[in-house]
């Protein structure tokens, strides 16, 4: 993708920002604003997200107005996700974030190249779109959504291309969690270099 184009943008289409705890990964359990960006073509069938996927659904609002609201919260991380945050040029947003003081986390499924500077990359690859390359090396953390049985073997090529100091999570899709958690859990033990993650936020029933 060619980000040159999107070098001034300052709106971004917002589909909801909120104050909530981090509910999956390596920030698992932490207080965390989220800026859920509308626009997404990877597809995943089981997204929990549907209504994000259009764009133009959605309203643009002004970079300045979305950090305005995160610095509000009293948060001290934003997390960046989605849709497919890495489809817009995200240099504006996360410049003001962090001069505002707030850590600047991401969740993508790597489809595109990232732009922007990030305190902590989650890497969450589909099968619907395989990440670009350039992704591997920058993930902080890489998050395996755990379908069926066969997820753990793309689990391991993926974990193959990231860098030795990134966090490895396996996590179950939720309508199959009963199902997989105690696949999971064994699966973990005989590879310790995995961690489980659970969608706690869902537990709380909380956004």
């Amino acid at each position: 993708m060619n980000t040159s184009t999107h070098q001034h943008i300052s709106t971004l289409p917002v589909m909801e920002s909120f104050y909530t705890i981090q509910g999956e990964g390596f920030y698992q359990g932490h207080a965390a604003y989220f800026i859920r960006l509308a626009g997404c073509d990877v597809g995943c069938v089981w997204c929990d997200v549907k209504e994000s996927w259009e764009a133009d659904q959605h309203p643009k609002i002004e970079v300045s107005e979305i950090v305005s609201q995160a610095k509000k919260s009293g948060s001290k991380i934003a997390v960046v996700t989605g849709g497919e945050p890495a489809l817009y040029d995200l240099s504006a947003l996360t410049n003001e974030l962090q001069a505002a003081g707030l850590k600047t986390n991401i969740e993508t499924s790597g489809a595109y190249p990232l732009s922007g500077t990030w305190d902590w990359v989650c890497l969450s690859p589909k099968k619907f779109k395989a990440p670009h390359p350039s992704v591997f090396e920058k993930a902080d953390e890489l998050k395996i959504i755990i379908y069926n049985k066969s997820d753990f073997d793309w689990a391991e090529e993926h974990a193959a291309q990231v860098s030795s100091s990134c966090q490895l999570f396996l996590q179950p899709e939720w309508s199959r969690e009963k199902e997989m958690i105690p696949l999971i859990i064994e699966y973990v033990k005989k590879n310790p270099q995995w961690k489980v993650s659970l969608q706690i936020h869902k537990y709380m029933n909380i956004p």
